[in-house]
């Protein structure tokens, strides 16, 4: 490599290191459903900041009229709203520029998910809070757990509730510290009932439709694993390790199969968070899904998945060959994939080893490797 080339690779890595140093450190309050008493609590740790002299602001702060909750704003700074009328109707937003520039050591965002009015700096508040700890501000702030894009379709499947607004895992990843404010479901659903979560004509058809026991329970198992999956990245980021470990690298194989490829996509996602690693997404185009021969549908599909990906913190490839099985292991080999992920075919395994050359082709390759092979359902 040409001195300066080196140099300037120094030169920009000092700068990531420094820009790093100087980020303000971020703590996520996470919630198995609305009404576990997320805002309560980082109203409670806002107060006992104050006291400890610690400069704090309210950013944002959602108490949906909950009395004990909106009694704890008493005594704290809260940075006003901005007004925005849109679509004839007078709307209220967290004000991004004010908190830049009264610039709070600490400062609560809540409702992380949020979707921004259009025409705001960014689309997502999560974007905002990406802003915010740039510059250097610390931010304590709160989400559900059914916002968190890789389990999107798992916990559509338990709710029946089609969730719009999401957050990238790389956000959960990012934070320094993650809570999980935890109740039981007799608890949760006894706060329900006395009122304390919605007004008394919304309880009902609460209890009727998401405050089930049987989905709060499986709600509230993912929320634990979330917290305990963090809790295990960072020990492996912070503790030494005596023997060193060939650090996990997953490849997602995807087809112009849409259905399929969302699945592929997400589940590695969690993996890939999961064990904190690089992952890769990798489309192998043979003649046979030219884009001259796959509709038009098909092609907008493929689009969204790669967008998807990337948004999920994945490095996109996409290749042209007929020979697929040998693409994927050359790219497994380069790139020194530990795992290999690909959508469980519309076949039985047995049919599969029978009949299907790519795979019987992959697990010949991988055999004599130390990769392994996972096929998700």
């Amino acid at each position: 490599m040409p001195e300066d080339a080196s140099s300037g690779n120094s030169v920009k890595d000092f700068i990531d290191l420094v820009k790093r140093s100087r980020r303000g450190k971020l703590k996520i309050y996470i919630g198995m459903s609305a009404g576990v008493g997320k805002s309560y609590r980082m109203l409670q740790e806002a107060h006992a900041l104050m006291r400890n002299g610690i400069g704090i602001q309210i950013g944002y702060i959602e108490t949906h009229n909950r009395a004990e909750t909106h009694a704890l704003l008493a005594g704290l700074p809260v940075i006003p709203r901005r007004h925005i009328f849109y679509k004839g109707k007078e709307l209220e937003e967290m004000d991004l520029q004010a908190i830049l520039n009264r610039h709070p050591e600490v400062v609560i965002v809540d409702e992380l998910a949020h979707s921004n009015i259009e025409g705001s700096k960014n689309a997502k508040r999560w974007q905002d809070v990406v802003d915010i700890l740039e510059a250097g501000i610390s931010v304590i702030t709160a989400v559900n757990i059914q916002h968190l894009e890789s389990l999107n379709e798992e916990i559509e499947e338990i709710t029946g509730i089609s969730i719009t607004e999401r957050i990238p895992d790389k956000i959960l990843q990012m934070a320094d510290e993650v809570v999980n404010i935890d109740l039981t479901a007799d608890e949760l659903i006894d706060r329900l009932k006395e009122g304390k979560i919605y007004e008394k004509a919304k309880i009902e058809r609460a209890l009727q439709n998401f405050f089930q026991n049987d989905k709060i329970l499986q709600l509230r198992e993912i929320a634990l694993k979330e917290v305990a999956h963090h809790l295990e990245r960072k020990i492996d980021i912070e503790v030494p390790k005596q023997i060193k470990l060939r650090p996990e690298r997953f490849l997602a194989c995807i087809s112009s199969n849409a259905e399929t490829a969302k699945i592929v996509i997400r589940k590695t996602a969690r993996l890939a968070s999961y064990y904190r690693s690089p992952w890769i997404v990798l489309y192998v185009q043979s003649s046979d899904e030219s884009m001259e021969r796959i509709k038009l549908d098909k092609q907008r599909h493929l689009i969204n998945n790669f967008k998807l990906a990337t948004e999920l913190g994945a490095e996109v490839i996409k290749l042209k060959s007929d020979k697929i099985t040998q693409t994927i292991m050359q790219v497994a080999d380069e790139r020194e994939i530990t795992t290999i992920c690909i959508g469980k075919p519309h076949l039985s395994l047995f049919q599969v080893i029978l009949r299907t050359t790519v795979f019987n082709e992959l697990l010949k390759n991988i055999a004599a490797k130390q990769t392994d092979l996972v096929i998700l359902s």
